[in-house]
């Protein structure tokens, strides 16, 4: 098929540039990642808005840990505050929430939060909004493979989808990533294998809902053709 695309139904943001985003304004990191989550409370709204069925996004790499003790505890209490304030919220409007990554190495009751709040989800919701904590897809996909050998036998692509962390969830059609930097940084690296990639230089606290649309109307004027003619 070679039609030009609709809407995606499944968004990745690798979100970009809070920390620089705060230095341009000679404020601590933490600044850019408050300013960051404000930002992703409009975007999530405005996403499911617009029709988008899915908006995934990169909140905290396994990388990410390594970063300053201050740093961390900063977007833990942020992460408190979504996952007490606002994510119940979206579950009223019939929207879900997911986590994704390896919770365990994050404060037990910030895990709990998450976890309490995944729990509470619709079964059939309008929109999800999926966020990558702690996440790396080298580790999910050696988590996944260690699965495929306890189980024995054959693995398929299929069969071996439904052993990641996003096996009940579309594969990204588009994943946008702001900051001005071309890579995907180890975000949903099998997943991705025919996603749509779209750039920009805007750091992530500055991304409105128009850099947003304008990346979606790139995605819907593409061709893609999935390897065929």
């Amino acid at each position: 098929m070679s039609e030009k695309s609709a809407l995606p139904v499944n968004v990745g943001i690798i979100m970009d540039g809070n920390g620089r985003w705060a230095k341009k304004r000679l404020l601590p990191r933490s600044a850019g990642h408050d300013a960051g989550m404000k930002r992703i409370i409009k975007l999530v709204r405005h996403a499911c808005e617009i029709g988008v069925k899915y908006l995934t996004l990169y909140a905290l790499s396994t990388e990410n840990l390594s970063r300053p003790k201050e740093e961390l505890e900063g977007l833990y209490n942020l992460f408190r505050t979504y996952f007490e304030k606002y994510a119940p919220e979206l579950l009223k409007e019939n929207s879900a929430v997911k986590v994704i990554g390896d919770l365990s190495a994050l404060p037990e009751d910030v895990a709990e939060k998450m976890r309490s709040i995944c729990s509470r989800s619709p079964e059939n919701p309008q929109f999800t909004v999926v966020f990558a904590v702690n996440y790396g897809s080298r580790a999910e996909i050696v988590r996944a493979a260690n699965f495929a050998c306890e189980l024995g036998g054959k693995m398929t692509e299929q069969s071996f989808s439904r052993l990641l962390y996003t096996a009940d969830m579309p594969d990204p059609d588009f994943i946008i990533r702001t900051g001005g930097e071309l890579r995907l940084s180890n975000f949903l690296l099998w997943q991705a294998a025919y996603a749509e990639l779209y750039f920009t230089d805007v750091l992530f606290p500055d991304f409105t809902d128009k850099h947003f649309d304008k990346a979606i109307k790139d995605f819907c004027g593409r061709t893609r053709r999935f390897g065929k003619v």
